[in-house]
C-alpha cells in the first residue's frame, strides 16, 4: 500500500506524536479514522452505483472469450445442418413477401419421378 510496511508506518507515527504533540494526537487519530470510513463509504457507493448502471448482463455481452474462433468452428461444426432454403422477396418496399422456391435437388428429383410416371402410364 503505497510502499509502506510496518516499520514506516511506526516512523510516521512517532514523527506525528513529536509534532502534534500527545494531547492533540488522540484528536487527529479520531478524525482521521473518520476520515477513512467516510473515503470507504463513497467507494463502496460508488463501485455499487457503477455495478447498477452497467448492469450483468452487459458484462456478460462484453466477455471477449464469446469471441473464441476454436469454440465458434466447434460449436458450427456441432450443429446439425438444416436444409438450404430460398427466399425471393416480392411484392412492393412497402409491403414485401417473402416466397419460399424449392430447392434444385427436390425440384429435379420430382421432376424425374412425374417423368417417370408419365411414361409408364403411356406405356
Amino acid at each position: 500500500m503505497f510502499g509502506l510496511n510496518f516499520e514506516k508506518m511506526i516512523i510516521v507515527g512517532v514523527i506525528a506524536a513529536i509534532i502534534i504533540g500527545p494531547r492533540r494526537l488522540p484528536h487527529c487519530a479520531q478524525k482521521l479514522g473518520e476520515l477513512v470510513r467516510l473515503l470507504r463509504v463513497q467507494v463502496d457507493t460508488a463501485r455499487t452505483r457503477a455495478t447498477e448502471s452497467m448492469g450483468a448482463e452487459d458484462w456478460q455481452t462484453l466477455d471477449p472469450r464469446q469471441y473464441d474462433p476454436r469454440r465458434i468452428i466447434r460449436e458450427a461444426l456441432d450443429e446439425p445442418s438444416r436444409p438450404p432454403t430460398e427466399y425471393v422477396m416480392s411484392g412492393s418496399s412497402g409491403h414485401p413477401r417473402k416466397r419460399l422456391v424449392a430447392r434444385k435437388s427436390e425440384s429435379s428429383a420430382d421432376d424425374e419421378r412425374s417423368a417417370a410416371g408419365h411414361s409408364a402410364a403411356e406405356r
